[in-house]
């Protein structure tokens, strides 16, 4: 009976270290950081003409996975059950634009922000009405990405009809061809709509505060949120981050803008 009991007390002890492994022993065993993106969200992360998956988080995933010593394996999936996916151990990480709000913080750790920006409207390019206080957006419609912060904040605005779509896509379409009367995003998606896409559409004001991106990432690894911080911190020292921002967005966009 002895032995009996003590071969479960080994077993319940071994299987209490598996659990208790750190996400940096396991991503450094596996060789791969597993990363979930959007994959239609340009120019964070999307495909390109020949059907390569690029974009600034994509560089910045991949440059992050050099300086854990592996390589960066991407999923793609929708905004909608992104989360969700993570909370189930699908992947690694988020690499996405994900608000580090204090909900979110409830369920996963975050890495150091890498990214700083606000959310902004976005209006057809021959709107020519005021839209840009609350009042102004009372009863309009508005387009936003299915459990986005941006939905949630759109949801605030008393009087708004809020539509909620799968990602960026959709509601951009819908707005250009005068189902919706706004769109809602991240700041920083402005200037790529203008420059590389052929949707008529434009920058509207700037709604809500200022905030942070981070990168998410499962409770209970101390070690892997060492680890993402120091590469994020080296990524930056290196020069690397200002390059890949650089190229995307024309400035370092881990640093607030500078008012014009």
């Amino acid at each position: 009976m002895a032995r009996r009991v003590s071969a479960t007390l080994t077993l319940a002890l071994a299987a209490g270290a598996v659990h208790a492994a750190d996400l940096l022993d396991e991503v450094r065993q596996r060789g791969t950081l597993r990363v979930a993106v959007e994959g239609t969200y340009p120019p964070f992360n999307f495909k390109d003409d020949a059907g390569k998956l690029t974009g600034f988080d994509v560089e910045i995933a991949e440059a992050l996975a050099g300086k854990l010593g592996v390589k960066a394996a991407f999923s793609t999936t929708e905004w909608s059950a992104i989360l969700a996916g993570l909370q189930a151990g699908k992947y690694d990480v988020i690499v996405n634009q994900v608000a580090a709000t204090d909900k979110r913080r409830e369920t996963f750790d975050f890495s150091d922000p890498y990214v700083v920006s606000s959310a902004q409207l976005i209006v057809r390019a021959n709107e020519t009405r005021p839209l840009a206080t609350p009042a102004d957006l009372k009863g309009k419609k508005i387009g936003v990405g299915q459990g986005s912060n941006y939905a949630e904040l759109a949801k605030g605005i008393a009087g708004a009809e809020v539509k909620v779509y799968p990602g960026a896509p959709e509601y951009l379409q819908d707005l250009a061809s005068g189902r919706l009367d706004v769109a809602l995003n991240d700041s920083l998606l402005i200037p790529y709509l203008a420059q590389k896409t052929k949707l008529p559409v434009k920058a509207g004001a700037p709604i809500g505060p200022t905030e942070s991106n981070a990168i998410p990432f499962r409770k209970g690894n101390p070690k892997f949120k060492q680890a993402i911080d120091k590469a994020l911190a080296d990524l930056k020292a290196d020069g690397s981050f200002q390059k890949i921002s650089t190229k995307w967005f024309g400035r370092d966009v881990s640093k607030p803008p500078v008012a014009p």
